[in-house]
Parts: C-alpha cells; sequence; structure tokens
C-alpha cells in the first residue's frame, strides 16, 4: 500500500506533536515574575532600600532534563553581562540541566527595557541586579519543584560582579538576612572595588576569569582573593592566555565602547558608598560614577574566546556546582 504524504497531512502531523509535548514544555519551563526595585548604588540598598522605586522583574525558569513533578532540584541564578544573554551563556544552563540542575534566567535588562548597558553601566546598575538576585532567591525557595536550601548564583562580567557581591555581608543584612545563596561562581567579575568591611560570609565563592583580561583585570581580582582569603571561602581561578569573555565561540575583537579598567581601582565604605580616587569623593549618582571612571579608565577592551580556557571552565562549573547543590 502506497501512503502519499501531502503538506496538510504534514502539518497535521506537526500540530499533533506539538500538542502532545507541550504538557511537557509547559511544566520544564516558565517565565517566572517578581517584584523587586531600582536602587542605583549599594549604599541606596544599605540606607535607603525601603524608599526605592519599585520594579517589576521575571526570568525564564527552566527544569533539568529529567523532570519529575513530583521531586525537587537544586537550582542555579544566572546573571549575564552588560551586553545581555549570549550563547555562550546558555551553555553553562545546558550543561546544569544535564546534570539534574534546574536554571533560572534573570532578565533584568528586559523587565526594564534596556538590551545592554556597555559603556555606561548606569542604566541596569549591579546594585539593582543584586536586588533581583535577591528577590529571585526569596520567590524561588517556595517553588514546589526547587530545594530551598540548594540555590547558587552564577554569571558572566557584570553578571560576575553580581555573583560575586551577592555574598557581600553588609548587602545581604540590608536585603535578608536570613537568606544565603548555597554558592557563588563568577567568571570574570569587575573585582576593581575593594570594601572596607571584608565580610563574604562562609558560603563557597569561586572567581574564574583570563590573564590577560583588560575588561575586568584578573590581578584586581587576584588581589581581592588574597585580602579575603583569611576569612571567607574564596579561590580563584585564572586561565592562561585568556581574554575577556574567553568562552565565547569567537575570535578574537575591540569593544570600542567598553571599559579599559586595568589602572581603576576603588574603596567601598561600609555604607556601600564606591569613592573616588579623587579627595574620596562618593560616586552614587550617575554623573559622579562617570567622572570618576573617566580619570582612571580608557576604551576599547580585548574579549572573544579561547578554546582550552572555554572547555575547562564550562567542566569546572559543571562540577563546582555538583559539589555545593548535591
Amino acid at each position: 500500500m502506497k501512503i502519499e504524504i501531502t503538506n496538510n497531512n504534514f502539518i497535521i502531523v506537526k500540530v499533533f506533536f506539538l500538542f502532545l509535548i507541550s504538557p511537557f514544555f509547559l511544566l520544564s519551563q516558565e517565565k517566572f515574575f517578581f517584584d523587586s526595585a531600582n536602587p542605583f548604588s549599594f549604599k541606596d540598598i544599605i540606607v535607603n532600600l525601603d524608599n526605592q522605586k519599585h520594579q517589576r522583574v521575571f526570568g525564564i525558569l527552566k527544569m533539568p532534563i529529567d523532570f519529575n513533578t513530583q521531586n525537587q532540584y537544586p537550582l542555579v541564578i544566572a546573571v549575564a553581562g552588560s551586553n545581555g544573554w549570549a550563547s555562550h551563556h546558555y551553555d553553562y544552563l545546558k550543561t546544569y540541566r544535564e546534570n539534574g540542575i534546574a536554571t533560572f534566567e534573570l532578565c533584568s535588562f528586559q523587565s526594564r527595557g534596556i538590551k545592554t548597558t556597555v559603556g555606561n553601566q548606569v542604566s541596569v546598575t549591579t546594585a539593582m541586579m543584586i536586588l533581583d538576585s535577591f528577590r529571585a532567591l526569596e520567590a524561588l525557595q517556595n517553588h514546589p519543584n526547587i530545594h530551598a536550601d540548594k540555590i547558587a548564583i552564577t554569571g558572566w562580567s557584570l553578571g560576575g560582579g553580581v555573583s560575586l557581591f551577592s555574598a557581600w555581608e553588609p548587602l545581604k543584612k540590608a536585603i535578608n538576612p536570613s537568606i544565603d545563596f548555597a554558592a557563588h561562581l563568577a567568571l570574570y567579575p569587575p573585582c576593581i572595588v575593594v570594601p572596607d568591611v571584608l565580610e563574604f560570609g562562609d558560603t563557597p565563592i569561586h572567581i574564574l576569569i583570563g590573564e590577560l583580561d583588560n575588561w575586568t583585570p584578573a590581578e584586581a581580582c587576584l588581589s581581592l582573593v588574597s585580602k579575603l582569603k583569611n576569612n571567607t571561602n574564596i579561590d580563584i581561578t585564572i586561565y592562561p592566555n585568556a581574554h575577556h569573555s574567553f568562552d565565547r565561540d569567537t575570535l578574537l575583537s575591540i569593544k570600542k565602547n567598553g571599559y579599559i579598567l586595568e589602572d581603576c581601582r576603588f574603596r567601598m565604605n561600609a555604607k556601600g558608598e564606591v569613592l573616588m580616587n579623587f579627595l574620596n569623593f562618593p560616586m552614587t549618582t550617575p554623573l559622579l560614577q562617570k567622572i570618576g571612571l573617566s580619570m582612571c579608565a580608557r576604551r576599547g577592551p580585548t574579549y572573544g574566546g579561547n578554546s582550552v580556557a572555554r572547555v575547562n571552565a564550562l567542566s569546572f562549573s559543571k562540577n563546582f556546582m555538583i559539589e555545593h547543590l548535591f
């Protein structure tokens, strides 16, 4: 018997197949909303959090590939860099889900109608994204399929700074002193701000960064880690011959409007004020921050992939999360 498949038949079969599998996708992926706010600086969180402008934020929650509605899973909250979400970020999240860990793509930019903060860093700030991360943590702890005590955070570049400084005790105490992330994995974060209060809790923190990074310099992170070593569970891996965004699958290029931060180092006081190198003036507004950076930063950092560092970072990240979430 000869079976003839027409275009109409193919469409019917395709629709029927999508109908069969759609319940799985609806259950294993959801757009998850929660309430946050818009603090410009860490100071706004520490001394004035209750008066910050309200912000509705969302993220994409995805369950592991072996998802069962009867089970609870560990979770990684992930925070993108200044240019938003990219394919190399999703490689990590896919790896986590393949290993039994749910993922949450925090959408701080999209929630505020912003595409990128490269070259300005004021429309969506580290403070906003840290608050978003904690508010997401609070909300997701109540999700029936998430293990409340097994939620880690990771991020890249700007998101790496979020992952790192979400462990800073003055911020945690101001936002919610009763909750913690289970682990912090920061990929090439900006470590150019050194706080007077060197308290980052006792949860595991690890930094992955490239030796040749001139956007968020490895030397600054190595210096910060050495200051924290005595009272913090922190460590760092520096990949040889690797630049910023070494885990991209792309050639090296120049980001013309990005900041080269090799010569920038700032101090941060207990109130969360980042101080200019000139007269210790606090950079608590967009204009003051721009002035402070203009005194030390240049434009045009190098970024792009290093195939060896990329493979090693993906492997390390998988093992780090498995170690601390199971």
